[in-house]
């Protein structure tokens, strides 16, 4: 992969696995989660399973096994999983979760219990998925939450405030408090997993770049961003500004004219500008 660094033998097998993973025929959520989340918690020396991969893996069985069994409508799947998760074991989040990157980790939500919308749902969904029930994460804007069963008869709750039920009233208001317009249809359509990462590390990128010196978090965000079969290319260009700005010029740059390459085609103005930087992020190394 031209646009990867050279990185240790560790990372690159963790990375080859998530650009495996995401270009799976039904690529695993849970499991893309673990391997982004690896990617912000350095392992502990000689252990067995240094991510936490396979023992956050565990825990999702061990959750779904305390569902009670037998099958049941959207309704009492919704309430199931919002008497196990969000009152007998306390999943849920607070304003302070919005800080931390940790919120944003799976194996550090599954341990601490605490987390962001979109990663407390991914709990809710693989959990509730493990046990058979009909789940889907639905990706509002500005609020991701869990609907059961299927479209004529959705029930909505919002695993950051440990389960609640969501009316039509309610997901309303969230859309309208987060963006001022109206509750679409298409907004409830089932997310897919890759949509679900690909927020995941929006709401990565955007914590990082409200802490200029977390450019390490920022970078590793963009580029497992770049391993998702569709992403916007305009994240290449992100990614060579970022190395510019740790210091990396040359590979910065190069990347810079790649780009350039690239939007040649489309818009001539732009490729020239991007060159023109390009040979600006040069000029820093004299």
């Amino acid at each position: 992969m031209s646009h990867m660094n050279a990185e240790d033998p560790v990372t690159a097998g963790r990375r080859q696995r998530f650009a495996e993973e995401a270009r799976a025929e039904r690529p695993d959520l849970a499991l893309l989660c673990l391997l982004l989340g690896a990617e912000a918690s350095p392992p502990a020396p000689g252990e067995a399973d240094p991510y936490g991969v396979d023992a956050a893996q565990i825990e999702l069985d061990r959750l779904a096994g305390l569902l009670p069994y037998g099958a049941r409508d959207a309704r009492s799947w919704a309430s199931a999983l919002a008497e196990l998760l969000g009152e007998r074991c306390g999943f849920a989040g607070s304003s302070h979760d919005y800080q931390r990157l940790d919120s944003s980790v799976l194996q550090q939500v599954l341990r601490r219990r605490r987390g962001l919308p979109i990663l407390l749902s991914v709990v809710w969904i693989e959990v509730a998925r493990r046990a058979g029930a009909p789940v889907f994460g639905v990706a509002l804007p500005g609020h991701y939450v869990v609907g059961f069963g299927d479209p004529a008869e959705r029930v909505l709750a919002d695993p950051f405030t440990g389960g609640a039920p969501l009316s039509g009233e309610d997901a309303e208001l969230m859309v309208t408090g987060a963006t001022g317009q109206r509750l679409e249809p298409s907004m409830l359509v089932p997310a897919r997993p890759l949509e679900t990462v690909l927020r995941i590390l929006n709401n990565i990128r955007a914590w990082a770049a409200a802490r200029p010196e977390r450019t390490d978090v920022a970078l590793w965000a963009l580029e497992l961003s770049l391993l998702l079969p569709s992403h916007p290319a305009r994240l290449r260009y992100e990614r060579a500004q970022l190395l510019v700005q740790r210091g990396e010029f040359l590979r910065g740059a190069a990347e810079m004219d790649e780009y350039a390459e690239i939007v040649d085609g489309i818009e001539p103005t732009a490729a020239e500008a991007i060159r023109h930087r390009a040979q600006a992020a040069r000029a820093l190394l004299n």
